[in-house]
């Protein structure tokens, strides 16, 4: 049963509201969540899309990349997740290998709509994804292209890196954000990229795009909520912010998160990558 919300004059979020939100220069909150004690908090707080990312897999169970992470796992908590949410747009991450055809790439997003009441799947991967993007759109999945640093590949880029910052490789992220927006994407997020990259990947698109280190020019912010917690394990990414540090508690931190991304404070300058 799909989880009700306790205060029926709150209105979800929806599509329409974050292209409105583009349209009219306001940017978008995004936090990731994985369970309903925190999701409540972040929508309570004013996060308007809540991701549950294959990110659980090095945040929550502890291993070192993203690979491990089944479909399963996403389910589970995004299920969990969706139980805390009243106003917050839902987006479940597809993990590896879990799309790789179009009857996989169905089979799974109607399990993370059906069973984990998600309103949309995330995938990463550019023009090569096209044809499982049209298929999904075209049946009524909404789906989030990712392109920049795409952690399912670390094993291939050999570590987390900055993607883009040679003229071909963003000359194809260009094409790639094109290709994804015309194959039925209705959002796009952007991770580790330079900050000119992404201004000029944003000025091109049609449907909101969203930024984990790509800096200040996109529509909207998302970082993974132990990091701005700074609970992690491991380097703190350049682009983190330590909000809990500032604000003394996680409620007033997540709060905090919401207002400077809103206020365009988050992200500055020492959060960006130059080039």
């Amino acid at each position: 049963m799909y989880p009700s919300t306790s205060d029926d004059s709150i209105r979800p979020l929806t599509l329409q509201d974050f292209a409105k939100m583009r349209e009219e220069g306001e940017k978008i909150a995004c936090l990731t969540a994985y369970d309903a004690s925190f999701a409540k908090l972040e929508d309570t707080a004013g996060v308007e899309l809540v991701l549950v990312g294959d990110s659980l897999g090095m945040v929550i169970h502890g291993q070192p990349s993203t690979v491990a992470v089944t479909i399963d796992d996403i389910v589970y908590h995004t299920r969990a997740t969706a139980h805390g949410l009243q106003r917050g747009f839902l987006v479940a991450d597809m993990p590896f290998l879990s799309f790789s055809t179009t009857d996989e790439a169905i089979f799974n997003a109607r399990r993370l709509m059906q069973e984990g009441f998600a309103k949309m799947v995330k995938l990463e991967g550019g023009a090569v994804q096209a044809e499982i993007v049209r298929f999904l759109t075209d049946r009524g999945v909404p789906v989030c292209g990712h392109l920049g640093l795409r952690p399912q590949l670390i094993h291939k880029l050999g570590g987390f890196k900055v993607q883009g910052r040679d003229e071909a490789v963003a000359a194809e992220m260009i094409e790639d954000a094109r290709v994804l927006e015309e194959a039925g994407a209705d959002m796009l997020l952007l991770e580790c990229v330079p900050n000119t990259l992404a201004k000029t990947i944003t000025e091109a698109a049609g449907v909101p795009v969203i930024g984990i280190g790509a800096g200040a020019h996109v529509d909207g912010q998302i970082l993974v909520l132990h990091d701005i917690l700074g609970v992690s394990r491991g380097r703190r990414p350049r682009f983190v912010r330590d909000f809990l540090a500032e604000a003394g508690d996680v409620e007033g931190a997540i709060r905090e998160y919401v207002k400077a991304v809103k206020s365009g404070a988050y992200p500055d300058v020492e959060h960006t990558f130059g080039g």
